[in-house]
């Protein structure tokens, strides 16, 4: 079976392609981009998270090699368990870092400075309040506007 057998191997008889001309089957592609679900991960956090994964990997590969050379009784046990609780320190460090370095970014980039729906209300009522005080203060007319009586002043 060929290649572009297999590529109309499950459309049914008779149905052309999309995108087909003139009976000319289009090939199908192997890979098909999909737009992104999540953002990327700002720079540093995502370095932070690589040097936390790698941290906590190593320490996994510690801890077991403590285990396992303290079941077969080798000397290597005791500096094995004192360096993977170091390790163990060192990889809590790490995620710390991690979380801490995202709070950073978000805290210096990721603000939108957008007001929110109460502050916006808030300063609509004063615009609205401010609006009514000057209209009190106009005797209803809007400034700058005479009446009928004024326009013999020169």
């Amino acid at each position: 079976m060929s290649t572009q057998e297999r590529g109309s191997a499950g459309a049914p008889v008779g149905t052309a392609r999309a995108g087909a001309v003139d009976g000319a089957r289009v090939p199908r592609q192997l890979w098909v981009e999909e737009p992104a679900r999540k953002r990327r991960m700002p720079d540093a956090v995502r370095t932070a998270a690589v040097r936390a994964v790698l941290v906590m990997s190593l320490t996994i590969i510690q801890a077991m090699v403590a285990f396992l050379s303290t079941l077969t009784g080798s000397w290597l046990a005791f500096p094995m368990v004192l360096s993977s609780v170091a390790s163990t320190v060192v990889a809590t460090w790490a995620v710390l870092d991690v979380w801490v370095t995202r709070q950073v970014w978000n805290q210096r980039y990721g603000v939108v400075s957008e007001p929110s729906s109460t502050a916006r209300q808030m300063r609509r009522e004063r615009r609205r309040a401010q609006r009514a005080a000057e209209r009190d203060e106009a005797g209803g007319r809007i400034r700058g506007r005479r009446s009928a009586g004024d326009l013999s002043r020169a």
